[in-house]
């Protein structure tokens, strides 16, 4: 194992720097995804929202996440770069916007822009990640992005309590997303295209616009819509498993939001070492191996997480989500980038994950909001546990081993 180590293919001072850049612009999406959670009780108290209507605020703010798709995709088109220097600067405007919101309409349309450019920012950061780091350690950078918004997660955590305390309350978490601005002004110069995407633009002759649909007439059609059905089912079990957590625990379970944010914090620092460490994991094990410990550990950890009683276990389910839940993105986020040829590979990640896919993430919290408020959190979130593993069953049977492979060998398989 020694040996093999040492032939790891090392990685140049501009690759480390792009890989700061990268992890610091995706702390913010774990960032701002757990403020929603964190706040949503909060929230929903202060403007008077039922559990249906707290689904309901959740699903469209996701519709953001869908409508990332129309940016995403423009990256094939854009370039790398430019998109994610756009897409930076628009979390970092509509986050203070959604700290300014007098009520829950101005509140739910500042989300559901910012939301749009946050994916679209982790989709590009991904990408990147894909094209410019070296084969054998493409899934540690992967999984590295993904462990630093993890760590948004963990910091947002901790924050939130000492926030809600303040004068301004949940608006103040809003008003540290401008941080992104600095990130922008320290990086962006030393922040290059991929070598990838400027030679499809050397070797192909594009037009000024590429067909909506094109992915669809592709040899690559089946594949797409194999990847966005799993990440579908992926998302109606992992996403609101965290998402709804702190509403289950403080209505179901009669704990206080002290109570909370202490099993949240817990629970986010004992998985961050798991998901350091989950790129590594897939670049060892390989992909298929890497999805199978990490979609049946989320899904144990969302079914003890909303059936269990004891403080304890309620936390150590937590910290099993945590981590399953973002160990399972490098998996899926890997998959999606190597299974396709360069001038579709944002393309791809579009149409699967943030179009097809996402439908999936912006309805199934309405209608687990409507079937909490008959059966509750924890039976409505406990039945949705089949449904990582209905996905981990596709990814065996359909999709092949790309551990090792150069991106045109992959796409070719």
């Amino acid at each position: 194992m020694a040996t093999r180590d040492a032939e790891k293919t090392p990685l140049t001072r501009y690759q480390w720097r792009l890989l700061a850049f990268l992890s610091v612009a995706s702390f913010f999406e774990g960032y701002d995804r757990m403020a929603i959670t964190q706040i949503l009780p909060n929230l929903g108290e202060e403007m008077g929202l039922s559990a249906k209507g707290e689904g309901l605020l959740i699903g469209v703010i996701s519709l953001g996440s869908m409508l990332a798709f129309l940016l995403v995709r423009k990256a094939d088109h854009w370039g790398r770069r430019r998109l994610l220097t756009i897409t930076i600067a628009g979390y970092t405007i509509f986050s203070l916007f959604t700290g300014l919101a007098p009520n829950v309409i101005v509140f739910a349309g500042c989300q559901l822009l910012a939301r749009i450019f946050l994916v679209a920012e982790y989709a590009v950061s991904v990408v990147y990640a894909a094209e410019e780091f070296p084969k054998d350690r493409r899934g540690l950078a992967i999984g590295l992005i993904e462990a630093f918004s993890s760590l948004g997660i963990v910091t947002c955590a901790g924050l939130v309590p000492m926030f809600l305390s303040t004068e301004l309350g949940w608006r103040t978490i809003y008003f540290v997303g401008a941080i992104p601005l600095v990130l922008i002004a320290l990086g962006r110069r030393g922040l290059r295209e991929t070598a990838r995407f400027e030679q499809l633009v050397i070797e192909r002759k594009r037009e000024d616009s590429q067909p909506f649909t094109r992915i669809l007439t592709s040899a690559y059609r089946g594949r797409m819509l194999m990847l966005a059905t799993i990440w579908a089912l992926m998302f109606v079990c992992l996403q609101n498993g965290v998402t709804f957590w702190k509403t289950f625990a403080t209505r179901e379970r009669g704990l206080t939001d002290s109570q909370v944010g202490t099993s949240i914090m817990i629970a986010a620092l004992a998985a961050m070492p798991l998901v350091f460490l989950s790129g590594k994991l897939i670049d060892t094990l390989g992909r298929r191996t890497g999805a199978v410990i990490t979609f049946t550990l989320a899904a144990a950890g969302v079914l003890g997480g909303y059936s269990l009683h004891s403080h304890a276990g309620l936390t150590i389910s937590l910290a099993l989500s945590i981590f399953g839940g973002s160990a399972v993105l490098p998996v899926l986020n890997a998959y999606t980038t190597e299974l396709f040829p360069t001038h579709l590979r944002s393309d791809a990640l579009a149409w699967s994950n943030n179009l097809l896919g996402r439908l999936a993430y912006m309805l199934s919290p309405v209608f687990l909001g409507i079937a909490a408020e008959r059966v509750g959190w924890g039976p409505a979130m406990s039945a949705t546990v089949i449904f990582p593993l209905i996905a981990l069953g596709l990814i065996l049977w359909f999709l092949p081993e790309t551990r090792g492979k150069e991106l045109e060998e992959t796409a070719r398989v």
